[in-house]
């Protein structure tokens, strides 16, 4: 249960650690009509208005808060379950390791992506954009992979509630990834399209956050399945 905790507050800190950070990032005030007089006339009053966070960062930051409860509850779920005396842990295939590897590479062609659409060089952003969904598509499938091993070998989601634990919360995961890779699909478009620069910068800073956030979530994961 401490671990569940921890999980909790940590994620949902750096959800709200970006989201401030966000806020604190938009420009606090604006001239009116160029005219000094009038910035000096209004300075204290509009100087403690922030402009307000764009919807779409918004809606991601609510969105990241519910799916940190969810994988929480469910690491909780799982935490109470493995006490009792039918659990047996199974086996976590190599695959897994290599799967892990390629989602780092993911998160870091998307970084890549964001940092280069900050700098206004497209080319970067394509290489970075394709990259990381190419990676994405390939730890799907990795996933996927392993659960045919698993499957193969026998453990399968009805013979121990382990099993069932390990194949709801990789499938979990999987599925966030998948509403990843429709938005990802957006971006894409963008930087082959006509879209202006600053549509392409959020889309793909957004990309990349969530990113971050489900690599996060898969080390978590992973993690607790290692050492129990």
């Amino acid at each position: 249960m401490t671990y569940t905790v921890v999980f909790m507050v940590m994620l949902m800190g750096t959800v709200a650690w970006w989201l401030v950070k966000q806020t604190l990032n938009q420009e606090p005030w604006s001239a009116a009509d160029g005219d000094p007089d009038s910035v000096r006339s209004e300075g204290v009053r509009s100087s403690t208005t922030a402009a307000p966070l764009p919807p779409k960062k918004l809606a991601l930051g609510v969105f990241l808060a519910v799916a940190t409860t969810l994988f929480a509850l469910f690491i909780s779920a799982y935490s109470i379950r493995m006490e009792y005396g039918d659990w047996r842990p199974m086996p976590e295939p190599t695959i897994l390791w290599v799967n892990s590897g390629i989602l780092i590479l993911s998160s870091l062609f998307l970084q890549y992506a964001w940092t280069s659409a900050k700098r206004e060089n497209m080319d970067a952003v394509r290489v970075g954009v394709a990259g990381g969904g190419v990676l994405a598509v390939a730890f799907i499938i990795g996933q996927l992979m392993a659960w045919s091993q698993l499957s193969d070998s026998g453990y399968l989601v009805s013979g121990n509630p382990a099993n069932a634990f390990f194949y709801m919360l990789t499938g979990v995961h999987g599925l966030h990834l998948l509403g990843g890779l429709i938005a990802l699909s957006k971006s894409v478009r963008r930087v082959w399209g006509t879209s202006d620069m600053a549509t392409l910068q959020l889309g793909t800073e957004l990309c990349a956050v969530y990113w971050h956030y489900l690599l996060a979530i898969w080390v978590i994961l992973f993690g607790f399945m290692l050492s129990t």
